[in-house]
């Protein structure tokens, strides 16, 4: 149970509640483990739970029209995905695949709103996520409306850097799990495209690649290129 208590508390969405609300929530969890590449659930399923990652790394994707995957984020340890479907009768928006072997954590709407109407301080911690998802979204929008490619893709790079960097010795190195097709279907744009600007900024000395893996020799050289 300790244990426990300890991992929920470093979820953002978690971290500010008292010790009998996160006893409460752990009671509610049920942890499952994910092979890689299995799908937890399909974009129109019903949303009748809310996760989060305890190990691991997925994939939230959506399917076009003409069939091609369009990713829209990438998670990893202490993240949460389909909370949109909180207080919401609504089917899961996306689909939500695992990259590597992950233990991710499962919580019943039913059960977690009940705990939300009896505990503000969750409320409001629900609130702030949901708003700081919102303004990913939007900022994802206008930077497809008003960049060019080659800043997208740098932000991307940026953004993966900070929230699936490893330190190595060479810079900070993005999770080779996160493949380029990931990398052009979050931007926007193709595989080529991806490559195309990946040699072009280790050309300019901004970073490195080993095989599949991408390595940002400095972050805030990159920022400000």
């Amino acid at each position: 149970m300790a244990d426990s208590i300890d991992f929920i508390k470093k979820i953002p969405i978690f971290s500010q509640l008292s010790s009998e609300a996160l006893a409460n929530i752990v009671k509610l969890q049920n942890i499952k483990n994910y092979k890689k590449g299995i799908i937890i659930f399909h974009e129109g399923d019903a949303g009748d739970a809310f996760f989060f990652v305890k190990t691991g790394k997925v994939k939230i994707f959506k399917t076009s029209f003409d069939g091609r995957d369009i990713t829209l984020n990438i998670l990893g340890e202490g993240s949460i995905f389909a909370e949109v479907t909180l207080f919401n009768d609504i089917d899961y928006p996306a689909t939500v695949e695992v990259l590597e072997d992950s233990e991710i954590g499962v919580i019943l709407n039913k059960d977690i709103e009940k705990l939300i109407l009896q505990n503000n301080e969750l409320a409001l911690e629900i609130i702030k996520i949901l708003n700081k998802r919102l303004f990913r979204s939007q900022t994802a929008v206008k930077d497809m409306a008003f960049s060019d490619t080659y800043i997208r893709i740098t932000k991307t790079l940026i953004d993966l850097c900070k929230r699936h960097g490893t330190t190595t010795e060479n810079g900070i190195e993005i999770d080779a799990s996160i493949t380029r097709q990931d990398i052009a279907n979050m931007v926007g744009t193709s595989r080529e495209t991806v490559s195309r600007v990946v040699s072009a900024l280790k050309k300019e000395g901004l970073i490195l690649t080993n095989s599949k893996k991408i390595i940002i020799i400095d972050i805030n050289k990159l920022q400000d290129r």
